[in-house]
């Protein structure tokens, strides 16, 4: 599936915890750069298909007023009339329960949505400090309340974001991100130092590539076991990866599907960065049956001063929960 999407970003309180760090164009070879279409304030690389045959689409343009039209997703609990309703802002450190809906502009829950890349709503959940990431598959009641199980292993700061579509006619997709507190004494960390593979269960993920800012770039993934390419990648929401970014600071959010391929081991994306800065990576790929998280941590753009190392730091990047 080809995806070429800007970056949508949101404030965040820890900024002054993360450094910048050195890119993936610093630590691997550039590659060829893909030619970029527009169309409908939706930016996308050239026409391709993924294993479902749907095509990509920018997540959560801002479009309320000409003022905030270049502004990126993720930054609002409320965007185009739908708000982001968390019941649950407070949850406890360890497994819990997340609660939330999307609410219309008459206050009243959202119950119709279009279904894309398998879901009706994709959920994700950040810890600040990016050390935590969770990519969520919560349940919907008739009534629009969503549920979901979700293991948030340490108290502090974390970012709630509902990627989703309303059923609407002439609806837009839409990011709308809300702040999570977990109670409890909190020391944020310091992001993991650049690096061009990731190993997660076994797995070994290299990374090639430029993540550029204000200008499209590829980012291709290739993933191996015990020194041998995968090439039995499963389509995981008939994909056979996804990419989320978190801009260092203030939480940027990118999810985007992948170009035309599989079944491995390379998984390429098409992706542009809002502005130069450091990014935390988060690849879901599925093998035999189960999903794996690889993160990275990146720079797009520019000469940075090296993020300091994660040293004993615990960096919990791995999680799904299915509903």
């Amino acid at each position: 599936m080809n995806t070429g999407v800007k970056i949508t970003a949101f404030a965040a309180a820890l900024a002054a915890t993360f450094g910048t760090a050195y890119g993936v164009g610093k630590g691997v070879g550039p590659i060829d750069e893909p030619k970029k279409a527009e169309h409908g304030g939706h930016a996308a690389a050239p026409a391709r298909s993924a294993p479902d045959g749907h095509a990509g689409h920018e997540e959560g343009a801002a479009k309320d007023a000409p003022a905030a039209a270049n502004l990126p997703g993720g930054l609002q609990v409320s965007q185009d009339g739908y708000t982001l309703a968390m019941e649950t802002p407070t949850p406890a450190a360890g497994k819990s329960v997340l609660k939330f809906s999307v609410k219309d502009a008459a206050g009243k829950k959202v119950t119709a949505f279009a279904t894309e890349h398998g879901k009706e709503l994709h959920f994700i959940v950040a810890s600040r400090d990016l050390g935590t990431f969770r990519h969520l598959h919560p349940v919907k009641a008739a009534d629009g309340t969503w549920t979901t199980p979700v293991d948030l292993p340490a108290a502090g700061g974390y970012k709630a974001f509902a990627d989703f579509k309303p059923a609407a006619p002439g609806a837009k997709g839409i990011t709308l991100g809300a702040d999570l507190a977990v109670p409890g004494a909190y020391t944020p960390k310091p992001l993991p130092a650049v690096a061009p593979t990731a190993n997660v269960d076994g797995y070994q993920v290299r990374l090639g590539g430029t993540l550029n800012p204000g200008k499209a770039g590829e980012l291709r993934l290739t993933v191996s076991k015990g020194g041998k390419p995968v090439t039995d990648l499963e389509p995981y929401l008939g994909a056979y990866g996804h990419l989320v970014a978190l801009r260092a600071g203030d939480l940027a959010y990118l999810h985007v599907h992948p170009n035309e391929g599989g079944p491995g081991p390379d998984v390429s994306f098409t992706a542009t960065a809002p502005s130069a800065g450091a990014y935390r990576l988060f690849l879901d790929f599925q093998h035999e049956g189960k999903v794996r998280t690889a993160a990275f941590t990146v720079t797009a753009g520019g000469a940075g001063a090296p993020v300091p190392s994660a040293g004993e730091a615990t960096h919990d990047a791995g999680g799904h929960t299915h509903g």
